[in-house]
């Protein structure tokens, strides 16, 4: 299974929410912590708010915060909700192509894997993957 780094970024953001909380942090500023481009920070926290995941104000004094506690972010639920490169394979998405489909003994172990990669993220929570806070802030906060 391979992450985009959409989901990459998503995940950063809110590692670095997680960690700064209850600061309200600006985009451009996880941006710059990671050297990354600050406009498409900005689409995928935008994905984020939509998600229901963070919740962002503009303006002055704008910025990100946590739509909830750590503890109750589940890394499978964010991947599976930015996810952006697609199904694994071809024939798991709606417009395979593939000649083999109807015969093919593939499918189901590819199936069984990527449940397994989500159904491991899925015991996780932000606030466990952000259990070393203090290490965490010391390399988060500017």
């Amino acid at each position: 299974m391979h992450l985009d780094k959409f989901t990459d970024y998503a995940l950063r953001i809110l590692m670095t929410l997680a960690v700064r909380a209850p600061e309200r942090v600006a985009t451009s500023d996880i941006a710059a912590l990671f050297d990354l481009s600050d406009n498409h920070l900005s689409k995928v926290a935008t994905e984020l708010a939509h998600a229901g995941f963070v919740q962002s104000e503009r303006g002055r004094g704008g910025g990100l915060t946590l739509a909830h506690s750590p503890d109750q972010i589940s890394i499978g639920a964010v991947v599976r909700a930015v996810k952006r490169n697609g199904p694994v394979v071809e024939c798991f998405g709606t417009t395979s192509t593939c000649l083999i489909l109807p015969a093919c003994g593939l499918r189901d172990p590819l199936a069984q894997a990527q449940e397994a990669f989500f159904a491991t993220l899925d015991g996780y929570t932000l606030a466990d993957v952000t259990s070393a806070r203090r290490a965490l802030s010391d390399l988060l906060t500017p």
